[in-house]
């Protein structure tokens, strides 16, 4: 997830975009979630620890009611408990803090320092760094493999993802993807990770059990593949393009874009509620796009402005809230609290 400055626009298979364009044109695609009605409500607008500076990913322990915030500006961890809607801890020295993932049954918290180029491993119970383990160049998107018991890390700008032993706290491998590298996630299905390649916009496949590159999905009609969700049971990859607002959807069986739908400018995080069925994809732009996912299908249910650079969401499924830290609301940073509201 970038935030200092942005890359040049990629325009090196001008050949192929032009084909991508005309299958665009020529498919059904690019549909457009239906602009001001988000089918949300505020439940509240709880103020956070810090300067009004840029906020990232977020990881929810639905178990524990836990959820975890990287304030990248300040190079801290927050942490909210969900259950009284107040903030319990703030874990400092995460030097430009930008993915966090929640591993429960570890006792856990890794998160990813582009600062210091390295993951830091946190315990849920002292709230304290327990290792600093080397990454790649701009360390990212955090997916833990289980079975395995290994993270793999992107590294957006070095063009890897790099794989920690989370029985040791070391790294284990580094793993070549291409040159820009966006997020990465952990299918249990098939118990191999994805990964979007965001130059030759691939989606990309790891084997844990080699570490190796087993296979690359084009993604026609993308630009800066970088956020995704693997939609596990729906044999589903989700994918937001950044660079041209688009939201991808990829069949994991046949390995084929099968839809696109237009969102937010610069869409970043995706986050799901499986028992409710509703995908979000939040944006740069401060507007979020909400998706009900039935039968292997997704149907826009709206789309609006939630908030300033609302670009991160977490959904409790337990709950059905979404949570999206906001940068700066009168002067002070939010959480911003949703709940589903009923459709006009």
């Amino acid at each position: 997830m970038r935030y200092l400055f942005r890359l040049p626009h990629r325009h090196a298979l001008r050949g192929m975009l032009s084909l991508v364009l005309c299958m665009a044109a020529c498919t059904p695609w690019a549909a457009s979630a239906t602009p001001g009605t988000l089918p949300l409500k505020t439940v509240a607008d709880l103020p956070l620890p810090g300067n009004t500076t840029r906020w990232d990913y977020a990881s929810i322990d639905v178990r524990r009611g836990l959820l975890y915030l990287a304030h990248l500006g300040d190079g801290k961890v927050i942490v909210v408990d969900t259950t009284i809607d107040r903030v319990v801890a703030e874990i400092p020295n995460v030097g430009g803090v930008h993915g966090v993932l929640a591993i429960p049954e570890l006792g856990r918290v890794y998160a990813s320092a582009t600062g210091t180029d390295e993951v830091v491993a946190i315990d849920t119970q002292t709230f304290k760094i327990v290792a600093r383990i080397p990454a790649g160049n701009y360390p990212d998107g955090l997916a833990y493999a289980a079975a395995r018991q290994k993270i793999y890390v992107s590294d957006e700008h070095g063009g890897t993802d790099t794989v920690i032993d989370v029985r040791t706290n070391r790294r284990v491998a580094t793993i070549p993807i291409g040159r820009e590298v966006g997020n990465t996630q952990f299918d249990p299905v098939s118990g191999h990770v994805f990964v979007n390649e965001q130059t030759s916009n691939e989606l990309v496949e790891i084997d844990p059990a080699t570490d190796k590159v087993v296979g690359r999905t084009p993604l026609p009609g993308a630009e800066g593949a970088h956020g995704l969700y693997i939609d596990a049971p729906a044999r589903t990859a989700y994918v937001a393009c950044e660079d041209n607002a688009r939201l991808l959807v990829v069949d994991l069986k046949s390995k084929r874009v099968i839809s696109a739908y237009e969102v937010g400018s610069a869409p970043d995080v995706i986050a799901f509620d499986e028992s409710l069925g509703w995908l979000y994809v939040a944006g740069e732009a401060g507007v979020v796009s909400v998706f009900n996912r039935h039968d292997g299908t997704l149907t826009p249910l709206g789309e609006g402005q939630l908030g300033p650079n609302a670009h991160v969401v977490a959904v409790d499924a337990s709950t059905h809230r979404a949570y999206f830290p906001l940068r700066n609301i009168a002067g002070k940073s939010v959480l911003r609290i949703t709940a589903p509201s009923p459709q006009p």
